[in-house]
């Protein structure tokens, strides 16, 4: 099951009133907020959308995520938790507005009266008018990258590997833009090879490779993870697993998916990030915040300062 059948799954089951986030064990995590609760936090993957501005297709009628998340509610969830800054994420529009998404967001940036101060906008690499795409936002300061999600239907395994689609990602780096990897975790080899193709691009990795929180066997998910860190042009998201846990769930369930990501692309080449409001489906943003700090308690300040600040600001950029 891919990523967004999995979060269609858990939307209608919390729209039927089945799923409610639940935390098995508080107590760590209560702890681990007392630690943590003036570290200073850079959110590198906020989702927002306005419905009466914009078309999300992959969004099912009458389920949690069929309203529209917007600035206002984001801070709402944020709230005392110390987020400084925060990098929009696309959010897989209608193709056709594309443009209106990312000047929607670009916009938001501009005002300087929020914490978004950057954004990763969607973009289609594959498509003949890409290189236009880029030129027309290309000189925008707040602009920090490209995604375009694949594990939805459209994107088949191998997709990401064809020639057009590697010729837009190389156009990236040359314009000194960064492309952010959502993908099926059974096709982290495709991104080996597309981050071998494109040695000048920066890439991150989000949700820690989708990595299978629940899996009797995570040896393929473990060993890809392992070749793609080999890569120096390549960082990873500790964000978006949560999505996976059960209705009961604890740090504890989504540790050992954590803490190989961690260990593996080690403390310089990982960003925390929030997946609001997709991560709602089964936790509020404070709930997951507190899951990871008690998972991380016991690494070091300096690790944890660069895993929830420093490392974002270097790789995207911030200021």
């Amino acid at each position: 099951m891919n990523r967004r059948d999995y979060l269609r799954q858990c939307a209608l089951a919390a729209g039927a009133g089945v799923l409610k986030p639940h935390l098995a064990q508080a107590g760590p995590l209560r702890s681990a907020q007392a630690e943590g609760q003036t570290m200073r936090i850079v959110d590198t993957h906020v989702h927002l959308w306005d419905l009466s501005r914009l078309s999300l297709p992959w969004l099912q009628k009458d389920t949690p995520l069929a309203r529209s998340f917007v600035m206002k509610d984001y801070q709402t969830a944020i709230e005392g938790l110390n987020v400084v800054k925060g990098v929009y994420m696309e959010v897989d529009v209608d193709p056709k507005q594309l443009v209106a998404e990312a000047e929607y967001v670009l916009d938001i940036c501009r005002q300087a009266n929020t914490p978004l101060v950057a954004a990763v906008i969607g973009g289609r690499p594959a498509q003949d008018d890409f290189r236009k795409y880029v030129e027309r936002f290309r000189n925008n300061r707040f602009l920090k990258g490209v995604r375009q999600v694949l594990h939805s239907a459209s994107a088949k395994a191998g997709f990401c590997l064809t020639e057009a689609f590697v010729r837009g990602v190389q156009l990236l780096g040359e314009n000194g833009l960064r492309f952010d990897l959502c993908m099926r975790p059974g096709e982290i080899g495709d991104a080996v090879k597309l981050v071998e193709a494109c040695k000048g691009t920066q890439f991150i990795l989000d949700h820690c490779g989708n990595g299978p929180v629940y899996a009797k066997d995570r040896s393929q998910w473990q060993r890809d993870m392992e070749r793609l860190a080999r890569l120096s042009n390549v960082v990873c998201k500790i964000s978006g697993i949560v999505v996976q846990a059960r209705e009961r769930w604890s740090a504890d369930d989504l540790a050992p998916v954590i803490n190989h990501t961690l260990t593996t692309f080690g403390p310089d080449r990982v960003m925390y990030a929030g997946d609001w409001p997709v991560c709602t489906l089964r936790a509020t943003y404070r709930q997951w915040v507190e899951a990871l700090r008690a998972i991380v308690r016991n690494r070091s300040a300096e690790d944890n300062r660069k895993l929830f600040h420093d490392n974002a600001v270097r790789v995207y950029g911030l200021t």
